[in-house]
């Protein structure tokens, strides 16, 4: 979200991603100190919430000229499990952006991928307001956000964890084959390429996120992952890495015009990731989460239990659910005072 940044870059990005850290880091920013005491003065009788979201629309509307494509923001982590108060941020955001001029085409809102936040996107995307599944870890949750008539997921390729400590990162070789996500991203994009050739329905595209090294990110391309959220820091890695043709299998493979309708073929080397989970619970079956099973019935029961069921997702959607509510938390006792000192 540092406008900064995006202009000392040499493109122009595609999208432009945020969550509860990066918007409190630019809520705390010097340059937008004044924005945001006249945006306090504006709505202080309305709430801590209603100033946070205008103020992340208008931080975004300073970076909506520099991108190609859309900006993101995301509901409360805090109400992950709150469908009405998911579907009531979504919405807000959704007047905030009308009101800043940015169109339904220009930005996506992020939801957690647990089952009541998800039941919350079926019902905005019916609304034509476009989302993103974010918090996603596991199968089901890639399901059940095709169920919910997303826009994009974004399965975390690393724990949030990873990035502070990096004994819990698996810094491998050949990520595109070793790193124990691997397997589950590409999954994900064989169920929605059988789903959209059963039902030819638009599934999620897949927006791969959470990359502690370059390598990393040049292996979301080769699983066939249709874009990527990258931090600056490994865009600054990636800007410095020379190109070697002999280890990228990608390689002068054309982008198809639809992901889904026209996907290229699996390579042979990523075949042996179609049957495995490394993440696996010790009990696991051998089985694939099932397409058939309604994970957004009865408030998203069935993907609740899932994730129970997955100590890797139930974790890691655990941790990163209170990762981004400290910063929500951050940036409310920075509006709180901007309201005091009015």
């Amino acid at each position: 979200m540092d406008p900064e940044y995006i202009k000392s870059m040499p493109i122009k990005p595609h999208d432009q991603t945020s969550n509860q850290l990066w918007v409190d880091i630019q809520l705390g920013h010097p340059s937008n100190a004044e924005l945001l005491a006249q945006t306090a003065k504006e709505l202080k009788d309305k709430g801590w919430l209603a100033i946070y979201t205008r103020m992340a629309v208008l931080m975004c509307k300073k970076n909506i000229d520099l991108i190609q494509g859309r900006v993101l923001l995301q509901t409360l982590p805090s109400k992950a499990y709150d469908t009405q108060a998911t579907l009531d941020h979504a919405r807000l955001y959704d007047q905030e952006f009308a009101r800043a001029g940015i169109g339904r085409d220009r930005y996506c809102i992020k939801i957690p991928s647990t089952g009541p936040a998800l039941n919350a996107a079926k019902i905005l995307s019916a609304e034509g307001i476009p989302t993103l599944g974010t918090a996603l870890f596991g199968l089901p949750q890639a399901i059940a956000c095709s169920q919910a008539g997303m826009l994009y997921i974004s399965p975390y390729f690393n724990e949030t964890r990873a990035h502070d400590d990096l004994s819990l990162w698996p810094d491998v070789e050949d990520p595109a084959t070793q790193h124990p996500m691997s397997a589950r991203i590409f999954q994900i994009l064989e169920i929605y390429r059988r789903l959209y050739q059963e039902t030819g329905k638009e599934q999620p595209l897949l927006k791969n996120a959470s990359f502690i090294s370059a390598k990393e990110a040049m292996a979301a391309g080769e699983l066939g992952c249709h874009s990527a959220t990258i931090s600056h820091t490994v865009l600054d890695q990636l800007a410095k890495l020379k190109y070697d043709g002999t280890k990228q299998p990608g390689e002068g493979t054309p982008k198809p015009v639809h992901v889904y309708k026209n996907p290229p073929p699996v390579s042979e080397r990523l075949r042996k990731l179609a049957n495995i989970d490394p993440l696996a619970a010790a009990n696991w079956d051998g089985k694939l989460a099932s397409t058939d099973i309604d994970y957004l019935a009865h408030g998203g029961e069935q993907l609740d239990k899932a994730i129970e069921a997955d100590p890797i997702a139930k974790e890691r959607l655990a941790i990163a659910l209170e990762l981004f509510t400290g910063g929500e938390n951050s940036s409310k006792d920075k509006i709180e005072a901007a309201v005091r000192a009015l």
